[in-house]
């Protein structure tokens, strides 16, 4: 509160930082339970779909996927650890911001692979989608 005198009288005046908009957004917080909702379910898709990864049947769809890329068959593994690390880090308040950064280079990484590498950019809309919504979340969350 800031004095403001005019002519001899004195009052009280309010002097906030921020517009209206940044104090309503600000007063405005994520319910825990809308956040733990969120992140265990965007958790739970990450880890299922790393745990799609290691079954090694020569008619598994991404043992035939990852052998199209040329990088070999670890990379499928390394990509499996990575999407279920970062579910995993979601699940820790802490590390949630980790977690999402680590699952928006995954997809986004992917997109790209789909369109530069094995050339079908119709197939990268959903890792696109993918990267978007976790970049919302992420952005939502700072």
């Amino acid at each position: 509160m800031n004095r403001v005198g005019h002519l001899g009288t004195e009052y009280l005046v309010s002097v906030s930082k921020g517009t209206m908009f940044e104090q309503a957004v600000a007063r405005e917080s994520r319910s825990p339970i809308v956040d733990w909702c969120l992140r265990g379910g965007v958790a739970a898709a990450f880890m299922i779909f790393g745990c799609e990864k290691f079954p090694s049947g020569a008619g598994e769809f991404w043992v035939k996927f990852f052998q199209q890329l040329g990088f070999g068959q670890w990379f499928r593994y390394f990509t499996g650890v990575v999407e279920i690390l970062g579910g995993l880090l979601l699940l820790v308040p802490r590390m949630a911001m980790v977690g999402l950064a680590l699952l928006i280079c995954t997809m986004a990484s992917a997109a790209a692979l789909w369109i530069f590498r094995m050339g079908q950019p119709g197939n990268s809309v959903i890792c696109i989608l993918f990267t978007l919504g976790l970049t919302a979340f992420a952005m939502s969350r700072r």
